[in-house]
């Protein structure tokens, strides 16, 4: 039995810190560890138990419930009452990715149109969906193909009646809602916030590069503040293609910090994404983006400058 093992059983046995004071750390295998966090390191957490302090490995760990807070854990969201999307505003605690991408990953789709395909995530249940505007710019057929773990497999359904709900091409974003009947409820993400990145921290990524669904790529924020044609982005190594873009890119603790949508050709390891804090302004003001088949490519209209003001005529 490993010294981790025998330490959680040991600290599930009894003794240590009182339960109304403590943290939990729920770990793999159904197992958890209660006790009080002395300190967050990058690669582990250490815990007192009381009889003696445990070092606990992130990747061992797959969420935590604080003392007198509900638990911050990767598992699908759902937003607060009255809200469009859930949102961590608070620190969360990085996990290992496979286990994230099991509870995660059927959030990620697959936007599909006559003239290709891309990537995007649901924001909560009732199918309503970010995706990139270059991805669904001045097509009229747009399917979404999602993956639902069902008996232990994912099964893949395409729904086709697939709505615009609004638009903002200055940001590449478009938010999307499947409207097919007999839908079932879809599992979502949480947005996190890329503010609260650090240049180096890992990150990754899931989409359909290329058409081949599900990818899962890895690598560390290169910079935060990406200058290019005017708007800042979020650079990245992990490995972004053609297929990814609408996709989300997310922080080690499963929450989405950005939406990947391009790289440099002319190099690999360079990648791109939107920061989350421009979707989440664009989802809260997303009344003002709303899409009219009026103006299909543009939520907004622009005015005529008014001409020279002409002098009025002088009477005789």
């Amino acid at each position: 039995m490993s010294l981790l093992k025998y330490l959680v059983l040991a600290a599930l046995a009894g003794g240590g810190v009182s339960a109304a004071l403590a943290d939990t750390l729920q770990l793999k295998d159904a197992a958890a560890v209660t006790g009080k966090i002395l300190a967050e390191k990058p690669d582990a957490l250490v815990v007192d138990l009381g009889y003696t302090v445990l070092v606990i490995p992130r990747n061992a760990i797959t969420g935590v419930t604080k003392a007198g807070t509900a638990a911050t854990t990767a598992a699908t969201a759902a937003p607060a009452a009255g809200q469009f999307y859930a949102a961590n505003t608070k620190p969360a605690i990085a996990g290992d990715i496979s286990t994230l991408v099991k509870q995660i990953g059927e959030a990620v789709v697959q936007v599909r149109t006559p003239g290709g395909l891309g990537s995007g995530f649901f924001l909560n249940e009732d199918g309503y969906l970010i995706t990139n505007f270059h991805v669904i710019e001045g097509e009229t057929e747009i399917s979404v193909e999602v993956y639902q773990q069902k008996n232990g497999q994912l099964d893949r359904e395409t729904y086709k009646q697939v709505k615009i709900i609004a638009i903002n091409k200055f940001h590449d974003l478009a938010l999307l809602h499947i409207e097919d009947k007999g839908a079932p409820k879809f599992k979502a993400v949480s947005l996190g916030s890329a503010d609260a990145l650090s240049v180096g921290e890992g990150v990754f990524a899931i989409g359909s590069p290329m058409g081949l669904e599900r990818t899962v790529t890895q690598g560390i924020l290169s910079t935060k503040t990406r200058q290019l044609e005017g708007e800042l982005y979020l650079q990245t190594s992990t490995q972004i293609n053609p297929g990814n873009s609408g996709g989300p890119l997310f922080n080690l603790a499963g929450e989405v910090v950005g939406v990947t949508n391009m790289k440099l050709t002319s190099g690999e390891g360079l990648g791109f994404a939107i920061p989350v804090e421009l979707v989440k302004s664009f989802l809260d003001h997303r009344d003002a983006f709303a899409y009219s088949t009026d103006n299909p490519n543009n939520p907004f209209r622009y005015l005529e400058p008014p001409s020279r003001t002409k002098a009025s005529p002088v009477k005789e």
